[in-house]
């Protein structure tokens, strides 16, 4: 009787990614390093890194203080701009200058240029043992709440508190609000007051100093004042009642509406410039003349 062929195992050979079924005591037995990478030991060779020469030294402090000053040259650029009218060539506006040129925002060159003014006070003011300076104007936004005389207290805190380096907004913020609470000033100010703007040393009020507005909204150290343009939120320190009886502010405040109805930067030079005349009156009426030149405007803009 025939019997079937037997049939004859082959022997496999497993292939090297079948290794990791193995414990690792058989997949690397009898296999030495220069078969197996991973028992490799590779001789890294010991690099010297040379120290900096005076000169290199001397260079990379330089070019450090050109970064960190960066934004510093920005706002002091952008201030001479604006005063010398540089961009009245094709632009109407300092605004529309610097938001088609530079692509800010209506608030960012005010903020690079208050910046600027804070930086050159703490240079001026702070210990000569504090050499760490701000490195970008978000750092330095929350000084802008103090005086002058007050901004390198917090600085010098914030620098402390940061173990002796350049601190972050947060921790300036938390150094200026701990000096606010401890020479807080209540707010007195009444909404409808109608105030003086004292524009020293603030550069976002350029060109206000003088100019009376309408206390729209009193915040726990600043105010929200409606003026012949726009509104602006005024630090304490930078206001000044003038003291009018409510009917006088209640007349104060139509006249404001009414200027503001109808200034618009679109308007004559001429006209706007007497539009903002009026946005410094130190009196709470127009005259008869004022009144008629106001209501030919309205008339002509349709309000």
């Amino acid at each position: 009787m025939n019997q079937p062929p037997s049939r004859r195992r082959k022997k496999a050979t497993p292939a090297a990614s079948d290794d990791s079924t193995l414990p690792n005591d058989l997949a690397q037995e009898d296999i030495s390093p220069q078969e197996n990478p991973v028992l490799a030991t590779i001789d890294v060779p010991a690099v010297e890194v040379p120290e900096l020469t005076e000169q290199e030294q001397s260079d990379r402090l330089h070019l450090e203080r050109r970064v960190e000053r960066a934004f510093f040259e920005a706002g002091k650029a952008l201030t001479e701009l604006r005063d010398r009218r540089l961009y009245r060539s094709t632009h109407k506006t300092f605004e529309d200058y610097c938001r088609e040129r530079f692509g800010f925002s209506r608030r960012q060159p005010y903020h690079l240029i208050e910046a600027a003014v804070i930086f050159d006070n703490l240079v001026e003011k702070c210990e000569r043992s504090v050499h760490i300076l701000p490195t970008n104007e978000w750092q330095i936004r929350p000084l802008s709440k103090l005086d002058p005389d007050i901004q390198p207290e917090a600085w010098e805190q914030a620098v402390e508190s940061a173990k002796g380096k350049v601190p972050s907004h947060r921790i300036v913020k938390y150094a200026v609000q701990r000096i606010m609470e401890r020479t807080q000033v209540p707010n007195t100010y009444q909404l409808g007051e109608v105030c003086q703007i004292l524009a020293k040393d603030n550069p976002e009020l350029r060109g206000k100093g003088g100019c009376w507005g309408i206390v729209s909204q009193v915040n726990d150290f600043s105010c929200t004042v409606k003026m012949w343009d726009s509104e602006y939120t005024v630090a304490l320190q930078h206001l000044k009642s003038y003291n009018y009886l409510p009917a006088e502010c209640e007349q104060m405040r139509e006249i404001c509406d009414r200027i503001n109805r109808v200034y618009s930067s679109g308007l004559e030079e001429s006209v706007q410039k007497f539009l903002e005349t009026l946005g410094k009156l130190n009196r709470a009426y127009l005259t008869d003349l004022e009144e008629k030149v106001l209501s030919l405007l309205e008339i002509e803009t349709g309000d």
